[in-house]
């Protein structure tokens, strides 16, 4: 059972709507690092917007670092898309998940993060769940059916599932 609080969301069309209960209140102004497993998370056939991750953690904190990690297949306008959100494009060759987990680990020892949220529905970064939260910070998974790791959902302590109907 995950401690502390925790939050189940679903972004719909019209909206967002909760399917959970929170276990206590969620204090705002807490400043979040955002990391994106770019190649996972923006898929055309998902239909995930970086506005409505940002949109979903707006009833958190803050964004103080959102970067979006691709690979060296991601298309130019991708890129693009993303650097004009606001969020910083990281482009490594290979695969993405060695580059995440390294940034994640570094805003668990930022002093200056409080909130380590991971876009991502692979049960890889379970791992990074984990140590986050041994570090003090709260967590938040934000990810999308199909495919979305349950135990990922149980590790943190605010679970987003973006999509729907």
């Amino acid at each position: 059972m995950p401690s502390g609080w925790e939050k189940i969301v679903s972004m719909t069309k019209s909206g967002m709507r909760i399917i959970g209960q929170m276990k206590r209140k969620v204090s705002r102004g807490k400043r979040i690092a955002l990391l994106i497993d770019g190649p996972n998370i923006l898929r055309k056939e998902l239909g995930v917007k970086l506005e409505d991750i940002a949109e979903a953690l707006s009833e958190i904190g803050d964004i103080r670092v959102a970067k979006v990690i691709l690979n060296q297949y991601a298309p130019q306008g991708l890129i693009e898309a993303v650097s004009n959100q606001g969020f910083e494009p990281i482009i490594v060759s290979g695969e993405t998940g060695v580059k995440l987990a390294v940034e994640a680990m570094k805003e668990i020892y930022n002093p200056h993060i409080d909130v380590i949220a991971l876009a991502t529905r692979n049960a890889e970064f379970l791992p990074v769940i984990l140590k986050a939260k041994e570090k003090g910070k709260e967590t938040v998974v934000i990810g999308v059916e199909p495919g979305f790791s349950v135990a990922l959902k149980h590790a943190a302590d605010y679970t987003i599932i973006l999509g729907g109907e």
